[in-house]
């Protein structure tokens, strides 16, 4: 097993006023040549967003595109017609393919928002724009992890482009978890969204994240309760 620790005060930052964000890859204006992509995964953003402020209409193509929002709330629109608004504890994801307009936008006067906004390279380019969202706050389970995105079209979690999982717990302290590697030969990214927690003599507290690969499982422990988000990616990239 090999691993790559990334400390939260080492990620890249930058702030506009409105915008507040905190880069664990290489991303506008923050350029690390250590710090470019994990294995399929380009992009880590976490995002602070004033109310009343957000992303205009902007384009993207040839990537998968995941956002959770963990605090507020964004109000989504594209060129393919889906508008809507998505709320702390839903998942967007968008497969931008051969090409999509959108915008993001905090349309509360009263509440901040914070999201993550997450880039994986796609398994087959240039396909068809897609976009689609689900609740996940009430199906998320204490001391397991629940499956949020799978590469395969299902009932219980969204889908994208790409022999990606990404799967969420939460988890009291003192206890060890076992994590199996769903797809053989992917590496996982383990991003600490709060508490404290060891995996492999790493000690990794919050928004710290540790990429674990070659490997087929690995073992976490709990220092304190703690909300884990666990992005599992193919290494070829």
């Amino acid at each position: 097993m090999k691993t790559i620790y990334h400390p939260a005060n080492e990620r890249g930052y930058n702030d506009i006023g409105w915008l507040k964000a905190n880069f664990s890859f290489s991303f506008g204006p923050y350029y690390n040549p250590e710090r470019v992509h994990f294995g399929a995964l380009r992009v880590l953003n976490d995002d602070f967003i004033a109310r009343g402020n957000g992303f205009g209409r902007h384009p993207h193509d040839n990537m998968e595109i995941t956002t959770i929002v963990l605090k507020g709330a964004l109000e989504h629109q594209d060129s393919m017609g889906n508008k809507g608004i998505i709320r702390a504890g839903d998942v967007q994801v968008m497969s931008a393919g051969t090409g999509v307009f959108h915008s993001e936008y905090n349309p509360s006067s009263e509440e901040d928002t914070e999201s993550l906004q997450i880039w994986i390279f796609p398994k087959v380019p240039n396909i068809a724009p897609r976009y689609d969202q689900k609740h996940f706050s009430d199906k998320l389970k204490n001391n397991a992890f629940t499956r949020l995105i799978s590469p395969v079209k299902s009932e219980d979690t969204l889908w994208l482009n790409q022999d990606t999982t990404f799967s969420q717990g939460y988890f009291d302290a003192g206890i060890s978890v076992l994590y199996n590697i769903h797809t053989k030969g992917n590496g996982a990214y383990v991003f600490i969204l709060d508490g404290s927690v060891t995996i492999a003599g790493n000690l990794l507290n919050k928004r710290d994240a540790l990429g674990v690969y070659d490997t087929d499982s690995f073992e976490i422990t709990t220092n304190s309760d703690s909300q884990i988000l666990i992005i599992e990616v193919p290494m070829n990239y």
